[in-house]
């Protein structure tokens, strides 16, 4: 015979997996946070104009002293006609490396060629190599491309002196 439990005893209630697996997910992510600072290496997500939050002037405020204006950094000026330009498609889309590349070449860029690609990226982005990062964020804003990525050196395909667009997808 089978001892009967009597609605008096207790014993210890242990969370699910599930809430044992969130907490752990948690810690993760935060020691990720930390270690990194929250940092995401010099890759750049684009806003375009019409995605810029917009502000109120703020009011003026009495102030004795009068501010001396900092100098702005100009942004580097972008030769289009000079920046060359290489277009892959990486999707089922016929000829959508071309299409992309008459646009391209539309907006004033020196358009060398499209092909297709075969690899793995996130998302429809602006590789570039150093020092033209300035170019890279403008022909990003020209196609209205959300991601610039620096190109890697040893990176085979892509332009060592010009800017590199892998398309996921067709433009808007």
């Amino acid at each position: 015979m089978r001892p009967v439990r009597r609605r008096d005893q207790r014993g210890v209630a242990l969370p699910s997996p599930v809430v044992l697996l969130s907490a752990a997910a948690v810690a993760l992510a935060a020691v990720a946070f930390v270690v990194t600072g929250g940092h995401h290496n010099d890759r750049v997500e684009v806003a375009t104009k019409s995605s810029a939050p917009v502000t109120s002037p703020a009011a003026p405020t009495k102030s004795t002293k009068t501010a001396k204006p900092k100098p702005t950094k100009k942004a580097p000026t972008v030769d289009r006609a000079k920046t060359k330009v290489l277009v892959y498609n990486d999707t089922n889309i016929s000829g959508l490396a071309g299409t992309v590349g008459q646009q391209v070449a539309k907006a004033g860029w020196h358009f060398v060629a499209a092909d297709n690609w075969a690899g793995t990226i996130p998302a429809t982005t602006v590789y570039y190599p150093s020092g033209m990062k300035a170019a890279a964020h403008q022909l990003a804003l020209d196609l209205g491309i959300k991601r610039i990525y620096p190109r890697d050196p040893s990176a085979t395909g892509m332009l060592p002196d010009g800017l590199t667009v892998i398309l996921l997808g067709a433009l808007s």
